[in-house]
């Protein structure tokens, strides 16, 4: 694997889960994979669990690691071609991206949509650059489009915790104070759609419909309750206003998930990819229940993450 920035860089996406699985099952056996190897992990935006279980799941397979927070580490990145760089930005990323290329084997990145211009913020430019001037594979530590790392610990803990030949998963929009990037969800979409054991219903207020690009046949709803109706896993996430872009339009609490809420499911599981707002998206009730699955999720990213670098470096090899 050259790249990880979407579900579209994996061959196989059940080899994939099954090589999380199998690594988390028995760690040790995979000490010597990435040694003498380094990881680069650089983030333009702040990270719990995206930076410590990367790190995490490199030390599982052998590798050194280095970390550099960009905005707050560095100076200000240019990453338009062509510009006369006489304002505050010091260094071009296409300089940036091929030094960095001399010291790290993979490069992980993590950047954010600005929200302002969905155009701008679609274009995924910082991630885009970084393949195309970086001389080694480039991991999405999530961009501002996609979390692929995030979605593949999803499917993982989905896969851990049923075994039917059709799961009904329900990714639904809920509340939130401030505007949130649609990259989860997305992404989300995304990797469930290749799931042949999947059902994907996607259920979110109007004026908060996806882009179909990442959506595909996936049922959409406005209506929650029905959405919600029998559903195996149901996948919490707010995301901002796609016609108002970056915008809050819908401050309906009604959305939050609830006992009530997940009363109407198949004895359903709750996810999240956390952080989240305890009593805005979901009530402390459901998170504190023996059906919240955040921190078995959680715990994946390592997996997810250590099986991604895996298939980088065996195609190194």
């Amino acid at each position: 694997m050259e790249k990880f920035l979407s579900v579209n860089d994996v061959q196989d996406v059940n080899e994939i889960v099954q090589s999380a699985l199998k690594i988390k099952a028995n760690p040790e056996a995979y000490g010597d994979v990435g040694k003498n190897k380094m990881l680069g992990l650089l983030f333009f935006n702040p990270s719990l669990r995206t930076r410590l279980s990367t790190q995490r799941a490199a030390r599982h397979l052998g590798m050194d690691v280095m970390v550099m927070n960009i905005d707050k580490d560095g100076w200000k990145i240019e990453t338009e071609d062509g510009v006369v760089m006489d304002s505050d930005k010091a260094e071009h990323l296409k300089d940036a991206a091929a030094v960095i290329s001399q010291y790290c084997d993979i490069i992980g990145v993590r950047s954010f949509p600005s929200l302002q211009n969905k155009e701008e913020d679609y274009a995924d430019s910082i991630m885009k650059d970084f393949v195309k001037y970086a001389k080694s594979p480039i991991v999405s530590l999530e961009s501002a489009t996609r979390h692929p790392l995030q979605s593949l610990a999803d499917l993982v803990t989905i896969r851990e915790n049923s075994d039917k030949p059709k799961k009904k998963v329900v990714l639904t929009w809920a509340p939130h104070p401030r505007a949130l990037p649609q990259a989860v969800p997305n992404s989300f979409a995304e990797w469930m759609n290749t799931a042949d054991d999947v059902e994907l219903i996607i259920t979110a207020p109007e004026g908060y419909e996806l882009d179909p690009e990442f959506t595909g046949n996936a049922k959409f709803t406005t209506n929650q309750d029905e959405a919600l109706k029998d559903a195996d896993f149901v996948y919490a996430k707010n995301w901002s206003s796609t016609t108002e872009y970056g915008k809050v339009v819908c401050k309906d609490n009604s959305w939050q998930i609830t006992e009530e809420k997940m009363a109407l499911t198949d004895n359903g599981k709750f996810m999240h990819c956390l952080p989240i707002r305890r009593n805005v998206v979901a009530s402390d009730a459901v998170l504190d229940s023996e059906n919240s699955l955040i921190l078995e999720e959680a715990n994946n990213r390592t997996f997810a993450a250590a099986a991604v670098l895996n298939a980088m470096l065996e195609k190194e090899d």
